[in-house]
């Protein structure tokens, strides 16, 4: 009974969508009103003799009687185009009533004036049945139109517009429900070997069972199921009273993939994957909760686990996020969109040592995307040696042209990750970028995280040593916050140490910080290393770095990072002075 009445509900929201604008009901009575009223005043006009003063003169006031009629004619137009059925029934019973009236009139009383009154109804009649029956073919095609807005052609669900509004609706009115966003697991393999015939024959199918379910009530809740696109569905579930209740329904639909799917002669068994999220304890707006459901929906995917149902947890945006980046290092690397920007680096007495290149990256859309968010997911995913390259071989080749351009004696200091470094090739791609782009290898600077030490020193070494040998420099990037050794550090043939920000934020707030920075600056030097301070932004750090004898620093109180653009106005400067 329930049920009946809800589904009552959904319907109204979907006839809401394309039903025409009808005046209110007092505008029907204000016309049947305004009809008899002006049907007696054409009745007492077309008898008097009366005459009417009328600018100097007089005329008769039967004059008005075919005035009075057009307005009454008009009343009766209105009520048909406006209010249909009733509105053409009424004005034809009007209409055949006043008929025989005029008649009399005419015929009876031998009153020649009311002649016209005869055609006048003659032609009103058609006019109204003329109105009415093209009133009723746009209906019929506005019926079908409004079919098509709220349906799926392929398999009559109501289509992803329909769901739409009935989430709207149910927001609105603030009713609990839980959306479940469904995709059929493997379907591109089923179009690519057997057809979009045998396809489109699946989805229907799958449809045809889900909406036995919704329309019958078999899951014991009132659901709404609609085909969003190609093999996407996406279920609304109403009247439960649990999550419990929630997965029971789910279960139902999904029970009814294991029976098989026999099409062209050819047995299918499908499996289908579901995420959901509920209003409004997981989402306040309709998109929220779409949205969240496509989450869990696509987490079920990644996992490929074998429970096909998982309900949206906060943590499923951190891997969604992860993913979505993801396939944007991937675009971006696919249509070398990766880009760098260049930091300075200044000796304590602000003259440029050289430039940090840094890799920078925008979405398709041009929005920025933090490098503190993509770096780790492209170290996560195995992509990070990729970007390290590109980012290295546009570097290089800007770089090389600057010195050739301007004379300057600086640095091009670029990063390598540990995964970059350990590659086969790594030294040929070094050597292969310097001589394309013509930057002397004494010019380069490779920068390498300390984990290197404990990961791979054998290698690491190796690679170091052969990098040392064609006169490229090597610096210790983030020195201090792994976990190296000195005897690791004293293997290490680098010329740079590089301390990490958050050493320089705390060093004149705590005098230890302060202490420990200083012992890294004199370790480095007894080890013949100089040593570079990044994150320096204020003028009391410079000052406490020069008085405890730092020899570079690199940070926004004297450089932020700079386009290709910026970068050689500030070497031009720095090469005049």
């Amino acid at each position: 009974m329930n049920n009946n009445k809800e589904k009552k509900v959904t319907e109204a929201i979907l006839d809401r969508l394309s039903a025409e604008r009808r005046p209110p009901p007092s505008v029907y009575v204000i016309l049947l009103v305004a009809y008899l009223i002006t049907n007696v005043i054409v009745s007492l006009a077309s008898r008097s003799t009366a005459q009417i003063p009328f600018f100097g003169g007089t005329i008769p006031f039967s004059s008005f009687a075919g005035v009075f009629s057009a307005i009454s004619e008009i009343c009766v137009i209105f009520m048909t185009f406006y209010f249909g059925k009733m509105g053409y029934v009424t004005a034809m019973t009007l209409l055949i009533i006043q008929f025989p009236s005029v008649l009399a009139v005419t015929f009876t009383q031998h009153n020649r004036t009311s002649l016209p009154g005869v055609f006048v109804n003659l032609v009103s009649v058609i006019a109204v049945s003329i109105i009415y029956v093209n009133n009723k073919r746009m209906e019929e095609y506005q019926k079908t139109l409004r079919y098509r807005a709220v349906t799926d052609m392929l398999t009559g669900l109501p289509n992803r517009f329909a769901c739409s509004e009935l989430l709207k609706a149910l927001v609105k009115k603030g009713d609990k429900f839980a959306a479940v966003s469904i995709d059929i697991n493997s379907f591109k393999g089923i179009n690519d070997t057997m057809g979009f015939e045998t396809g489109n024959a699946v989805l229907c199918e799958i449809a045809s069972r889900w909406k036995t379910i919704a329309d019958t009530g078999l899951s014991g809740t009132l659901d709404f199921i609609t085909r969003v696109s190609g093999d996407e569905f996406l279920l609304v579930i109403r009247n439960y009273t649990s999550d419990e209740d929630i997965q029971r329904t789910i279960r139902q639909y999904e029970s009814v993939l294991h029976n098989r799917l026999t099409i062209d002669n050819c047995d299918l068994y499908i499996t289908a994957s579901f995420g959901y999220a509920e209003f409004p304890a997981d989402a306040a707006t309709r998109d929220s909760v779409i949205s969240y459901a496509d989450t869990a929906m696509h987490e079920v995917k990644r996992t490929n686990s074998s429970n096909h149902i998982v309900r949206f947890t906060p943590d499923m945006l951190k891997t969604q996020r992860t993913i979505e980046i993801e396939g944007k290092i991937r675009e971006a690397l696919e249509k070398e969109t990766v880009f760098f920007n260049l930091q300075p680096q200044f000796n304590m007495d602000h003259k440029l040592r050289g430039f940090e290149a840094l890799a920078r990256m925008k979405d398709a859309d041009g929005e920025s995307i933090s490098p503190g968010e993509f770096i780790p997911i492209a170290e996560k995913v195995g992509l990070v040696d990729k970007v390290d390259g590109m980012v290295f071989r546009k570097a290089a080749m800007f770089f090389g042209k600057l010195l050739r351009d301007t004379g300057a004696d600086i640095l091009l200091s670029v990063n390598v990750s540990v995964r970059h470094l350990l590659k086969n090739d790594f030294l040929d791609e070094i050597q292969s970028v310097l001589q394309i782009s013509g930057v002397p290898a004494e010019r380069l600077e490779v920068e390498i995280t300390e984990s290197i030490m404990i990961d791979s020193v054998d290698k690491a070494l190796q690679c170091i040593d052969e990098l040392r040998k064609i006169g490229v420099k090597i610096a210790i990037d983030d020195f201090g916050t792994g976990y190296s050794s000195l005897s690791y550090l004293n293997k290490f043939p680098a010329n740079l140490l590089k301390i990490d920000k958050s050493f320089i934020d705390k060093m004149n707030e705590d005098e230890s910080s302060k202490q420990y920075v200083s012992a890294i600056i004199s370790i480095g030097h007894i080890m013949n290393f100089d040593v570079i301070s990044e994150g320096v932004e204020e003028t009391a750090q410079v000052e406490t770095l020069r008085e405890i004898g730092c020899d570079y620093i690199q940070g926004f109180i004297w450089g932020r990072p700079l386009p290709q653009e910026e970068a050689e106005k500030l070497v031009w400067e720095s090469v005049r002075k």
